[in-house]
């Protein structure tokens, strides 16, 4: 019996679980696997993400220090500018405020989580999936 753990997913709550789960399935060249009323699963290149629909979800505020965001997504990209028209065209909104925009880029997908576009080396998948 081995007692590692391993993250198996990311869950988000969201107002559409199926609506979010196309649009990350679109923006990662990801696949739809599971599509339910209320629950819905992408499986991505490096991972899996799942989607819960909640009723009067409320999206997190950025930037915003009354209205802590308790997580964010990361993603590493070749190309910054290639991959903000992916994820414009397919309905994210791209933040005003950018803290840190010599390495990442935040938008906020079309439920509100917020999310960054990273070319920082330090976030490089190795070819296994795994982060150096």
């Amino acid at each position: 019996m081995s007692d590692s753990i391993r993250l198996a997913s990311v869950t988000l709550d969201c107002p559409d679980a199926g609506r979010l789960a196309a649009f990350y399935a679109e923006i990662t060249g990801g696949t739809v696997t599971n599509l339910g009323e209320h629950w819905a699963t992408v499986v991505c290149p490096n991972g899996r993400m799942d989607f819960q629909t909640v009723p009067d979800y409320t999206p997190p505020t950025w930037p915003d220090p009354t209205s802590p965001i308790m997580m964010h997504l990361d993603f590493y990209v070749d190309d910054r500018a290639v991959a903000e028209e992916r994820v414009l065209t397919a309905g994210a909104t791209k933040y005003a405020f950018q803290p840190n925009s010599g390495q990442c880029y935040v938008y906020a997908d079309p439920a509100g989580h917020p999310f960054c576009l990273t070319t920082w080396e330090d976030m490089r998948p190795e070819p296994d999936g795994s982060i150096d």
